[in-house]
């Protein structure tokens, strides 16, 4: 497999499933809508350019997927579900006024979801860099203590 495909990818060296990290997208989404919803999360008030309590969430999820070897694609489109949450409940439960179709029309607007990717192409890029570097320290200290003598 080359560079550039692990790297996008992910690369399943235990030879667990790469299947089950495709719910994880979703489930952000679903868990972040939620959230906010049921006030766990809170906007922040006045203009809002980033949801932090979804940012946070997603970038922690990412992180922990790039550790466990996801790909950066991955962490992209976990961090995305995570802030389009965010926005369900801004445009779905936060604009009672309006009619739902107006409000599903704000929530799929193009440049709302290119806004939203590009937060999470920032904030996933982060997330997998850490969590990347944060499995190979650990792999290396493995190593190191397994080559180390005993004494």
């Amino acid at each position: 497999m080359s560079l550039a495909r692990r790297v996008l990818l992910g690369s399943n060296p235990n030879g667990s499933p790469r299947r089950h990290r495709l719910l994880v997208p979703p489930l952000l989404f679903l868990v972040s809508f939620a959230a906010y919803a049921l006030g766990v999360f809170a906007h922040a008030g006045g203009v809002v350019f980033l949801a932090f309590d979804a940012a946070a969430l997603g970038v922690l999820a990412a992180a922990v997927l790039a550790y466990r070897r996801a790909g950066i694609a991955l962490a992209w489109v976990a961090v995305y579900g995570s802030l389009l949450g965010s926005n369900a409940d801004h445009y779905l439960l936060g604009l009672p006024g309006r009619p739902l179709g107006e409000r599903v029309a704000a929530l799929v607007a193009p440049d709302g979801l290119v806004f939203v990717g590009v937060e999470a192409l920032v904030l996933g890029t982060v997330a997998w860099v850490a969590g990347a570097l944060a499995s190979r320290a650990v792999a290396e200290l493995r190593d190191r203590r397994r080559d180390a003598p005993a004494g």
